[in-house]
């Protein structure tokens, strides 16, 4: 079944595949590592796996789940889906034919919108054209600092109707970001025991960026020791702009689906 989410900008989490390892500064502080951890201790089946069996370490050695690929087809209302809000769908030890059913099963369920968000955005660009975009799956990229720009120029090489940034953590500004080709924009501040500071310079430089160019834009928190100790106010108001959701009636019934 699907699984409900705290997470303001999405409404479930669909994970066909879990487990990821650090990229870049953005990771440093994993949520989804701390949570892995968490879930391993509570016996959770899909986070037993270390990558190595010889070892015991946190459940997140990355791990395909192919007996979730039906979970859509079984959800009886539209929803808004985070695909793999614990691993990243375009990491290199998540096959190619996996990513290609997955984007199968999206495909056949037009009546959700899928969010896929990657910091592996190099791969992203370099099997994009051998996969088949949906309409109603929304492709975006983490840029967490001016070190990580290059994923938006991937992105933008990218044929998929929707695309969106993901500034969360901030952690520093953005002065050379353009969005050409973007749709949407998410910022957000760390959140956990060791978070990093988010300066609020930096957000309104985006905000006003994307009402320059006419982007939605979403400011997801401040962050804190909680996720929720600074509050989502900037300037007097919240910010929950976002894209036109991809929404037809037409559904595959799950009878005639083989995935």
């Amino acid at each position: 079944m699907a699984r409900r989410t705290a997470i303001e900008w999405t409404e479930v989490t669909w994970n066909p595949s879990t487990g990821c390892d650090r990229i870049s500064a953005g990771c440093d502080n994993c949520y989804a590592l701390t949570l892995a951890k968490r879930l391993k201790a509570m016996g959770a089946a899909k986070y037993q796996n270390d990558g190595d069996p010889r070892t015991s370490g946190p459940g997140f050695g990355v791990t395909l789940h192919p007996s979730a690929l039906r979970q859509p087809y079984t959800w009886r209302t539209p929803q808004v889906v985070f695909v793999n809000s614990m691993s990243d769908l375009f990491h290199a030890r998540v096959p190619l034919d996996f990513v290609r059913q997955v984007f199968k099963v999206i495909k056949e369920t037009p009546q959700h919108t899928y969010q896929v968000l990657t910091k592996r955005s190099a791969r992203l660009r370099k099997v994009a054209q051998l996969l088949e975009w949906p309409d109603n799956l929304w492709i975006g990229v983490s840029v967490e600092d001016e070190d990580a720009l290059y994923r938006v120029d991937d992105l933008r090489a990218v044929p998929a109707r929707t695309r969106f940034l993901s500034c969360e953590p901030l952690l520093g500004p953005l002065s050379r970001l353009t969005l050409t080709g973007m749709d949407w924009v998410i910022v957000g501040g760390e959140s956990g025991p060791v978070h990093r500071p988010i300066s609020a310079s930096w957000v309104r430089e985006i905000r006003d960026l994307c009402q320059e160019s006419r982007v939605p834009f979403f400011f997801k928190q401040w962050g804190g020791r909680t996720p929720k100790a600074g509050g989502r106010l900037l300037d007097g108001r919240t910010w929950d702009e976002l894209p036109v959701l991809a929404r037809p009636t037409a559904a595959i019934e799950p009878s005639a689906v083989t995935v």
